[in-house]
């Protein structure tokens, strides 16, 4: 089952399980960060996982549209941009609309306008392409039901080891919300957007994948400050998230 809460506003949706649902605070992108599923218990525990890759390869790529060079990085069979995307597109925003963000963050897009916003010889990711991200750097795949997944302790090694907020634990300690980054992929807390609104940033960052959920919504990842996991989440096509774009092999050289 999923959580779909009747708004004015698309809302940023987390999978669960019934059991969660009296527990879950309301998922709301107005209304801060989703909740931490604490009391959802997996039903199929570390179905897959593999031993991290030993090997990364970096480079650089220039995209020749608009001249802005991207950090690139090859984990397992894959390369990945190593920044969040920042080419402008009609529908594309910079957070808060403020350009410093766009140079440190990348631009926000909606599904469609991501869709498009790729260079040649690039592309959005697909779902495999980010389960093939996981398990390349040792990430462990638990289920809750209803094809939700989080992908267990890999956040952490794809986040930066800067830019991510503090949080507070259960016992009132300040805890870093950054990670260790140790493949070089470097994630970014870019935050969310819709409809002029923003939320979110430094705290929360959420991905596009190609992979269509419904008629109007998408599977995405995400990662937050206060966890070390990536989670497996359907969104609404209208939102504005971050887009990393890998190399797409089929293309000609």
């Amino acid at each position: 089952m999923y959580i779909t809460i009747m708004a004015t506003t698309p809302k940023i949706h987390r999978p669960t399980t019934i059991l969660a649902l009296a527990a879950l605070a309301v998922i709301a992108l107005g209304c801060g960060k989703t909740a931490e599923r604490k009391d959802a218990a997996p039903v199929a525990d570390t179905v897959q996982t593999a031993a991290a890759t030993s090997d990364t390869i970096s480079g650089t790529f220039t995209d020749m549209r608009d001249a802005k060079t991207y950090r690139t990085v090859r984990i397992g069979n894959l390369t990945w941009m190593a920044e969040n995307l920042n080419f402008a597109t009609d529908s594309s925003r910079c957070y808060d609309n403020a350009d410093s963000n766009c140079t440190k963050y990348g631009r926000l897009y909606n599904w469609d306008d991501a869709m498009t916003a790729c260079p040649a010889g690039w592309r959005v990711p697909s779902e495999e392409d980010w389960d093939s991200l996981a398990l390349a750097v040792g990430g462990q795949r638990v289920e809750y039901g209803s094809g939700g997944y989080d992908w267990k302790f890999v956040g952490k090694k794809l986040k930066s080891t800067t830019g991510w907020d503090d949080w507070e634990d259960d016992n009132g300690n300040s805890v870093s919300g950054n990670g260790t980054d140790d493949f070089g992929f470097s994630a970014l807390p870019g935050g969310n957007g819709y409809d002029g609104s923003f939320n979110d940033v430094g705290g929360y960052g959420s991905w596009w994948s190609a992979t269509e959920s419904g008629a109007s919504s998408v599977w995405s990842r995400d990662m937050y400050h206060y966890l070390e996991d990536v989670g497996r989440d359907f969104n609404y096509k209208a939102l504005l998230f971050s887009l990393r774009c890998v190399e797409d092999s089929a293309a000609p050289q």
